[in-house]
């Protein structure tokens, strides 16, 4: 073995081969998970939730090019617009928004290719980010824990977890908050690999028993950052909470490159990572991201009606005064934006506080109709059609032990894959612990639910170990894996019929919805 084969496998570890497999496997549940999000798409052809704001928002983007005010004379906007007219707008004055621009433009893209004027155009675009999530997640637990099977495991868990199939048929924000910051993750890993590799072969390259001096080699440009600087602006340029994910993901690729270059044999490696990686590591994660933020308000910049848009203009000699007038405008706007996200303490029926998130106690109603006895296919004296993201609790109840499991793998054994699964849920998670008093929904768990589904792999993989260790213990867990994915599937099927809105007897709602709530 040379020293670049044996650097490598310090630096990389065991990579699976099976690529043909490697793609089909996560593929072909990600295909069967499409199906179900895009079926029957357009019920109901009314506006779910927040719909009201974000479907309408993004038929405004594309439009206009700016969130615009509904018409004052319409006191009921969304019934024109869910009856087939969507051009419900003021032409002249901007509508105030709490959220940047992206997830209304991607919202917005599918009206565009689909038509305003129904269900299916809504929800397109988010179906399709709900969709390709599961491939990523699979992609991306089959590069964490070098497991094709594994891999199959995500996407099969993220397939069939309701929060996640409710959220790709709803057409707001937060799925497209979870893909991006997927995304970002992704290809943050891509360049783990690559630039290890990188540096096994510039190591390696030296004579047997001759370490690198210095702060060892430069790792070369790295695209896959770059993509990662892209996506994490698009994450935070659909919510600011992407700003979470920003910060914790830049330290995350910074910390994997200090201990490449240790395991390498860098001797002045803390160094080397401070000269060479950060201030490039910055470059493509923050400022990329900065950049990408501000280009996602170009329609706002190119009108003259955006809210906000001539602030500077009517306020003179206010605001941060050497900016030009635009930028200045765009700074107020995003002062106010920070005030309502931060300060929303509105009573809800549905609020949640983050402690109840991974146990889903506290599933927000998105849509509620009664109809009966022969009404909408009622067979009884009083039905219901329910749209209630639940999660699939088989899944959540055993990620709050596989999260326990990764902490005490990462704190303990110090496990990379533990690591980046922490870094995940600090960047999704524990930021809404800081806002108590805020107005908050279990459906924001949505944003950081692919790290939960990474956790309950990994511990899936800690669990089943390896087949040569015990063949005949082996072979035992992989059939509790395999009951354990049929139980999740029967959960998903259970629940199925009050994430879209079937219409059911009374008595079977109630059912449904006292089992995630006993707690």
């Amino acid at each position: 073995m040379t020293r670049t084969d044996e650097l490598r496998a310090r630096l990389l570890g065991h990579r699976p081969t099976d690529v043909l497999w490697g793609w089909l496997g996560p593929g072909l549940i990600a295909l069967v998970g499409g199906l179900l999000r895009f079926w029957d798409l357009g019920r109901p052809q009314a506006l779910v939730f927040d719909e009201t704001y974000y479907v309408k928002q993004g038929y405004s983007m594309i439009r206009y090019g700016v969130e615009m005010h509904t018409l004052r004379s319409l006191k009921t906007p969304d019934v024109p617009f869910a009856q087939g007219t969507p051009d419900v707008f003021s032409s002249t004055e901007g509508d105030y928004v709490v959220h940047p621009p992206v997830g209304k433009w991607v919202i917005g893209a599918g009206e565009w290719v689909i038509g305003a004027d129904n269900g299916w155009g809504w929800r397109f675009s988010v179906a399709l980010v709900g969709t390709l999530s599961i491939l990523v997640v699979g992609r991306v637990a089959r590069r964490m824990f070098g497991s094709t099977a594994l891999g199959c495991v995500a996407s099969f868990l993220l397939a069939f977890e309701g929060l996640h199939f409710v959220m790709s048929r709803t057409g707001i924000l937060d799925i497209i908050v979870m893909f991006f910051a997927l995304c970002a993750f992704a290809a943050l890993l891509i360049d783990r690999d690559r630039s290890r590799a990188t540096l096994a072969a510039k190591v390696g390259a030296l004579g047997r028993g001759e370490w690198p001096e210095g702060v060892g080699p430069w790792l070369g440009p790295r695209p896959w950052r770059w993509v990662a600087g892209v996506s994490l602006g698009l994450c935070t340029g659909t919510k600011i909470s992407g700003l979470f994910f920003l910060a914790a993901f830049g330290l995350l690729t910074v910390w994997w490159d200090l201990g490449a270059r240790r395991a390498a044999g860098v001797r002045h490696w803390l160094r080397g990572t401070a000269v060479l990686d950060a201030p490039f590591a910055v470059v493509q994660t923050v400022l990329t991201a900065a950049g990408v933020y501000l280009v996602s308000w170009t329609g706002w910049f190119l009108s003259d009606t955006g809210y906000n848009r001539q602030w500077a203009q009517d306020n003179p000699g206010e605001g941060v005064q050497w900016l030009p007038p635009a930028l200045r405008s765009l700074v107020d706007y995003h002062r106010q934006q920070f005030g309502f996200n931060t300060t929303l303490a509105e009573p809800h029926p549905y609020m949640s506080n983050p402690w109840s998130w991974l146990v889903q106690t506290r599933p927000t109603s998105f849509y509620y109709e009664s109809p009966t006895q022969g009404v909408d296919g009622c067979t009884v004296a009083q039905c219901s059609q329910a749209i209630n993201p639940i999660g699939t609790v088989t899944m959540w109840w055993v990620g709050v032990l596989a999260l326990l499991v990764v902490l005490w793998w990462w704190v303990v054994r110090r496990d990379w894959r533990a690591g980046a699964i922490v870094a995940g849920m600090v960047g999704g998670y524990l930021p809404w612990f800081a806002f108590q008093g805020r107005t908050i929904f279990t459906f924001y768990a949505v944003a950081f639910e692919p790290w939960v589904v990474l956790a309950v792999t990994m511990a899936v993989g800690l669990f089943v170990g390896q087949r040569a260790a015990d063949p005949a213990r082996w072979r035992v867990r992989v059939l509790v894996v395999g009951g354990y994915l049929l139980l999740t599937l029967a959960v998903f099927a259970f629940f199925h019929p009050v994430y879209v809105a079937d219409t059911i007897p009374y008595d079977h709602w109630r059912w449904r919805m006292w089992f995630p709530s006993w707690i």
